[in-house]
């Protein structure tokens, strides 16, 4: 019997935030492999009966990404409904699409659930949109964090690109991100906002110029907003709080 593989975007940290479809696909998973972000909310929407296993890459202990390429593999092939939870969207940062090229050529059934990423939802909680009429009519995403080997980004080159950036996994390297874009012709008085996990209960922003980011304290998972658009606060947003039972249940 042949298993199943769904690729779920998890979102940004409200378990509200999930697709219809990605809820009842949790419902009746075997298996749920996850990463670290992926919070308790979510999780508890996974039967009781579901094993969940923790990939998630952290400091000092990553998990190998052929590792993950093959649990997925041999979880299918033993005819399991396979939940991959990753954070945000699958597609944007996610290394989802290795992971469906791995499930592709091992010819092992799968689906790619789209999320809801935080390069828009962690703004858009704490009040800021990424685009705004006669502000900023364009909007950049990139990755703060490049693995050994990879073609480094050209931070001068973007600084020169109209309307705002967001940057994904940079908090380590916001000193060197800061000092590239100034050094490309942004201003140093740009605004900058650090959302740290953006639309749950834990949410925290920090404000500063651009020339001051390096030196202001910013903790991990943060999404960083460059641009005007960050010096805006229309926040609306109340998270879900919610409580996860003994047995895994979660409630409000």
């Amino acid at each position: 019997m042949s298993g199943h593989v769904a690729l779920i975007g998890a979102g940004p940290g409200d378990p509200e935030l999930l697709t219809l479809r990605a809820v009842r696909l949790l419902d009746t998973a075997d298996v749920v492999v996850h990463d670290a972000l992926v919070g308790a909310g979510v999780l508890a929407l996974a039967p009781v009966t579901a094993e969940l296993i923790d990939v998630g890459k952290r400091p000092g202990r990553p998990t190998p990404q052929e590792l993950i390429n093959a649990l997925l593999v041999h979880l299918a092939r033993q005819g399991k409904r396979v939940v991959r939870l990753k954070g945000g969207d699958p597609f944007v940062f996610g290394r989802g699409g290795e992971e469906a090229l791995a499930l592709d050529l091992a010819d092992v059934s799968y689906e790619v659930i789209p999320g809801v990423t935080s390069a828009f939802a962690a703004p858009a909680a704490a009040g800021i949109p990424v685009t705004h009429r006669n502000v900023s009519g364009a909007v950049t995403i990139v990755t703060g964090h490049r693995h050994a080997g990879a073609q480094p980004l050209d931070w001068k080159s973007l600084a020169k690109v109209s309307g705002t950036i967001v940057v994904l996994m940079g908090v380590a390297n916001r000193s060197m991100i800061a000092d590239e874009l100034v050094a490309g012709g942004l201003a140093s008085d740009t605004p900058v906002a650090a959302v740290r996990s953006g639309t749950t209960e834990r949410q925290d922003v920090v404000r500063c110029r651009l020339d001051q980011l390096a030196g202001t304290r910013v903790e991990s998972p943060a999404v960083i907003v460059i641009g005007t658009v960050a010096a805006l606060d229309l926040a609306t947003w109340s998270p879900t709080v919610a409580l996860v039972a003994a047995d895994g249940s979660m409630t409000s």
